[in-house]
């Protein structure tokens, strides 16, 4: 959530955390720019003390398809048509409802819930949970293990894993990666900013590779 006000930012948070959700605030754009990689939708108010938030909304999608939910004062019809234009895919006009936001960010979340990664393929098990040496994939519950350590993944991070683990031994290319894992809206750096975020979670640059001018596989296990 990027609001500036921790009067509306801290309610609202606590709120979303009681409705199952792990929230996180930044209170300028400037900071929400370091940060949005890390999240799965964003709450942008367009009053931020430092940059305009049709700029920040601008600047996160010539780079990312991340969800965005505008959440703002402005209310007139050209603010919201501004906003829509920059890359918004709703727009909220305080004060609103909880249920009516919950209601809205639930609808921008099934319209960006990736398409289910190929099954089966070189190297994959075909069924609901992938091993690669000590890492497990868990398609029915979506969940990742390495080692027996749950790992705390992004929906798309999840996706991302388990499409080349299910090409154990092959190299996905990056255009099938960005294919089936964000609908074919390509954008290198989004594909690299997400691989390199599993690198870390999984404690190794060995376990995905990069092949040069072609895309990345799961390394020998």
């Amino acid at each position: 959530m990027v609001e500036s006000d921790p009067g509306q930012a801290d309610p609202l948070m606590r709120a979303l955390r009681r409705h199952g959700h792990r929230a996180a605030g930044a209170v300028t754009g400037t900071a929400a720019l370091r940060v949005y990689g890390q999240a799965d939708l964003i709450l942008l108010d367009l009053d931020l003390p430092d940059l305009d938030g049709l700029e920040v909304c601008r600047s996160i999608r010539r780079v990312d398809d991340i969800p965005v939910i505008a959440v703002t004062s402005r209310g007139s019809e050209l603010d919201r048509v501004l906003g829509l234009r920059a890359g918004a895919d709703d727009y909220l006009v305080k004060p609103y409802g909880l249920q009516e936001l919950m209601a809205r960010m639930e609808a921008v979340m099934r319209r960006f819930r990736p398409r289910a990664p190929l099954q089966g393929g070189p190297g994959g098990s075909g069924g609901r949970v992938t091993a690669c040496g000590g890492l497990r994939i868990d398609t029915e519950r979506r969940r990742a293990t390495l080692g027996g350590r749950l790992l705390d993944l992004t929906p798309k991070e999840f996706d991302l894993l388990h499409l080349l683990a299910t090409h154990r031994g092959g190299v996905v290319p990056r255009k099938l990666l960005m294919q089936e894992v964000w609908a074919g809206s390509w954008s290198r750096r989004t594909l690299d900013t997400h691989v390199c975020s599993l690198r870390n979670k999984l404690g190794s640059g060995d376990w995905i590779l990069t092949v040069r001018g072609v895309g990345f596989q799961i390394g020998p296990r």
